[in-house]
């Protein structure tokens, strides 16, 4: 019951900052019945978000930080190649850039928590989207990891969005693209 363009925003999110935040949404849990509709947004971001140099103007992404960061997220991508289906992006650099370290970005459908895609700390504009059918599952599958930052959740129901930060095994758990208030810790 998320807002219509949660899948969108959530996307857009991830990319941001070639993600390289420690908050990225990565994984992003979406119910079955509405599973390929956010598959398709998701993928239609990564396709028509531009990247390149930081001395160009325009909104952009850019380089991750390193050559060793680059290779670390180009691994990850070729075994998520092997893991899920690839929907957008993949290994290389994108059209038009031969050298630095630009990473496509990316998105994988069909991810089950298991697979290394959705466990590892890509730290890289690498999306991977995960279908559920029950709120207890998404909950198992949400707190089913190492990390635990952040979680972000989209609905249209109070007394889902409140039931679901209970439950929700992390710092801290943002509803509806609303980040926490100012002055709240971080964490």
């Amino acid at each position: 019951d998320a807002h219509p363009k949660a899948a969108k925003q959530g996307a857009i999110r991830c990319f941001r900052n070639s993600g390289q935040s420690c908050n990225a949404p990565t994984r992003m849990l979406v119910h079955k019945s509405r599973y390929e509709e956010a598959v398709e947004m998701a993928s239609d971001v990564a396709a028509n978000t531009h990247v390149g140099p930081a001395s160009e103007e325009g909104k952009h992404i850019g380089p991750v930080v390193s050559e060793v960061q680059f290779n670390k997220i180009q691994g990850l991508i070729e075994k998520g190649m092997s893991e899920a289906r690839l929907v957008a992006g993949g290994m290389g650099r994108p059209d038009g850039l031969n050298r630095g370290y630009y990473v496509k970005p990316t998105v994988f459908a069909d991810v089950s928590n298991d697979m290394t895609i959705a466990q590892a700390e890509i730290f890289g504009p690498v999306l991977s989207i995960i279908p559920f059918e029950t709120e207890a599952e998404a909950v198992e599958i949400a707190n089913d990891t190492a990390y635990g930052l952040t979680n972000y959740v989209q609905t249209q129901d109070t007394g889902r969005a409140n039931r679901l930060a209970t439950q929700l095994r992390s710092g801290m758990v943002e509803m509806n693209g609303t980040s926490r208030a100012a002055g709240s810790p971080f964490g």
